[in-house]
């Protein structure tokens, strides 16, 4: 007695289709699972057993084989409890072959039969597009939302028996929400340049590193960056979605419209960081595609965790190269950090003075590396606000008013057709700046004075282009240019390890 069931694998952040194969016969009573299965697939053997006795089937007293196919690649995770389990039931007669026939199924199941989500059910769900019908768990997430698929939910093995008419439709469309920012804008009393600069930085996209003493706001100033950001748009909620689907997140979210901010701890590791681990596992920055990846205390980083964030920066994703291929994670992300100038926090400041011993200065500026911050767009200098002007306790722009300039600069952005601010380059990036001949010359200038490579003109020019942006102006002049100097080198910029 033989069934076939079909059902998927991850892989990075995509399904890979996998084919059941049960065979049934007579011998001495076994169950084995081949076909590259890893541990977690291999237990299913003692969960689909008591899963099927539970929901009051039969367990064959005979020789079971199920084979996974195709055999060279590589199978994990518990989600082929319930194919395992229903091709069984179909080759023992128990369960009717037309109401598995063309569906892909994936879940978990528990010992008393119910059947559980487990990560990348959007990724499952995607695939199963192509059949048009899933079986699954019951879930909440983006899988049974989605277009062009009918969603069969499961509380309990024994729900497989009911007939096929009772698929539940998929909803319209995915509809983004508008969600009120927990942490506003209006709440930071003073920093008036750097609400400027994020609000520049959130019209293209840039990477920005905030410099200045503990508790100057740099944090504060972080956290209500996504609160200024708009929407994500229709590709990006799928997109962003589907890797937190995988990463066994939460997926509501991004699939409402909001863009991801993650914040990980300063001792993260490489994998932590970009992703990794057996199997592969998107990281921060991969949950962070489409969002924030916010580093606070940035050189208290591993040296060799952000230099690892070189090529994401540049590429907008991650590669891995295994012995069994290449696995990619997006990760396209605005960078944000905060750091102390100097180890004892008061270079620079112009009430307590610095008590950092000789060279310890520049062994800490050195822990970010001189590659990384050449990938910076903008640098801040974060002072402490005037305790009069916090005790006053007036607030300033909400951040749904800052946010609908933000929207409005990245529509006027998005009538060039030649993508997202942060990303342009070669003749793109001139062809949406159309430099004035004063901008050309600021700009000469500023590349001889502070030794810009071909990268620093590069963001020079996106940084110029989003404030044109925020203010209108369908070509980059001069002033714009001497503000995205300024961010950078000027009196609104702050290098670490440096006074201002």
């Amino acid at each position: 007695m033989r069934s076939t069931v079909r059902t998927s694998t991850i892989r990075g952040i995509e399904a890979i289709p996998v084919d059941v194969e049960l065979d049934v016969s007579s011998g001495l009573p076994s169950f084995s699972i081949v076909g590259l299965a890893d541990v977690a697939v291999l237990e299913a053997r003692e969960r689909v057993r008591s899963a099927v006795r539970a929901s009051g089937f039969a367990f064959p007293n005979a020789r079971v084989v199920v084979n996974l196919a195709p055999g060279p690649l590589r199978k994990h995770g518990t989600g082929f409890d319930l194919p395992i389990a229903a091709a069984l039931l179909a080759a023992t007669g128990q369960l009717p072959s037309r109401i598995v026939d063309g569906c892909t199924l994936v879940g978990e199941l528990s010992l008393d039969g119910s059947v559980r989500s487990v990560p990348g059910m959007l990724a499952h769900a995607l695939l199963a597009r192509e059949t048009g019908v899933l079986i699954g768990p019951v879930c909440s997430d983006g899988a049974a939302d989605l277009e062009d698929l009918e969603y069969r939910p499961l509380a309990r093995l024994g729900d497989l028996v009911r007939d096929r008419s009772s698929l539940m439709p998929a909803a319209a469309s995915i509809a983004a929400t508008e969600e009120s920012p927990s942490e506003d804008m209006a709440d930071i009393f003073g920093h008036e340049l750097a609400k400027r600069a994020l609000e520049v930085a959130a019209t293209g996209g840039h990477n920005v590193l905030m410099v200045g003493p503990p508790g100057a706001g740099k944090t504060m100033l972080a956290r209500r960056l996504p609160g200024i950001l708009p929407p994500l748009t229709a590709d990006e909620r799928l997109s962003t979605a589907l890797v937190h689907s995988v990463a066994g997140l939460d997926d509501a979210a991004p699939l409402s419209g909001v863009r991801p901010f993650r914040a990980p701890h300063h001792s993260s590791s490489i994998a932590g960081l970009v992703g990794g681990g057996s199997p592969p596992r998107p990281g921060e920055v991969s949950l962070a595609h489409n969002g924030v990846l916010f580093l606070d205390e940035m050189p208290e980083f591993g040296p060799a965790s952000l230099q690892a964030l070189r090529q994401p920066m540049e590429d907008g994703r991650v590669v891995l190269v295994r012995a069994d291929g290449r696995i990619r994670f997006p990760a396209r992300f605005a960078l944000v950090g905060a750091a102390n100038p100097c180890p004892c926090g008061f270079l620079g400041d112009p009430d307590r003075p610095c008590t950092c011993p000789p060279g310890a200065v520049g062994r800490y500026a050195a822990r970010i590396g001189g590659p990384l911050l050449d990938r910076i767009d903008m640098y801040l200098r974060i002072e402490r606000v005037d305790p009069a002007r916090v005790l006053d306790a007036r607030p300033d722009e909400a951040s749904w008013i800052i946010r609908e300039r933000v929207v409005q600069a990245r529509e006027r952005a998005s009538t060039r057709g030649l993508g997202q601010t942060a990303s342009l380059t070669g003749t793109a990036l001139f062809a949406a700046c159309r430099l004035s001949p004063e901008a050309r010359r600021g700009v000469e200038r500023a590349a001889r004075a502070y030794h810009l490579s071909g990268r620093g003109i590069t963001r020079l020019l996106r940084v110029a282009r989003s404030v044109a942006d925020l203010d209108g102006l369908p070509r980059v002049d001069r002033d714009q240019i001497d503000e995205a100097i300024a961010y950078r080198f000027g009196t609104g910029g702050g290098s670490l390890g440096t006074c201002p």
